[in-house]
């Protein structure tokens, strides 16, 4: 049995399909999100998610392409096993990072979004005497 062609295929099975369960989740579970960042515009927040996600998928696929390559070449199951899971750990810190990061920064956006406008400032108005 070939322990590199088995690394590279368990990593690529393990990473894709966290990333696709991961992608899932946030894409259902952020939409009511979106929507109160965006002031109740179903549309503007449908098509948000549905980009964010696009680049969810392009940005952790990439990676995941990039970090195929193992410097070290396992040799028996053991080493199979930590290989995999120091790549796959590295997926999740990224996904998980990524994840803060867009927590972080729609937070932001919808705390400022919910903040109750202050009424419009209107100049003063000075009545004259008018004498007859």
């Amino acid at each position: 049995m070939n322990y590199l062609v088995a690394t590279y295929i368990t990593y690529l099975a393990i990473s894709i399909a966290l990333t696709v369960w991961v992608a899932r989740t946030l894409h259902r579970n952020g939409r009511q999100f979106l929507v109160d960042s965006f002031h109740g515009n179903n549309a503007l927040a449908d098509s948000v998610n549905h980009l964010l996600i696009v680049g969810f998928y392009l940005i952790n696929i990439g990676y995941i392409a990039l970090a195929l390559k193992f410097s070290a070449k396992a040799v028996n199951i053991q080493e199979l096993i930590e290989a995999v899971s120091i790549k796959v750990g590295a997926v999740m810190v990224i996904l998980g990072g990524m994840h803060f990061l867009n927590i972080l920064v729609f937070a932001r956006w919808r705390r400022r979004a919910m903040t109750p406008m202050p009424p419009p400032i209107l100049p003063p108005t000075y009545v004259r005497d008018v004498k007859a």
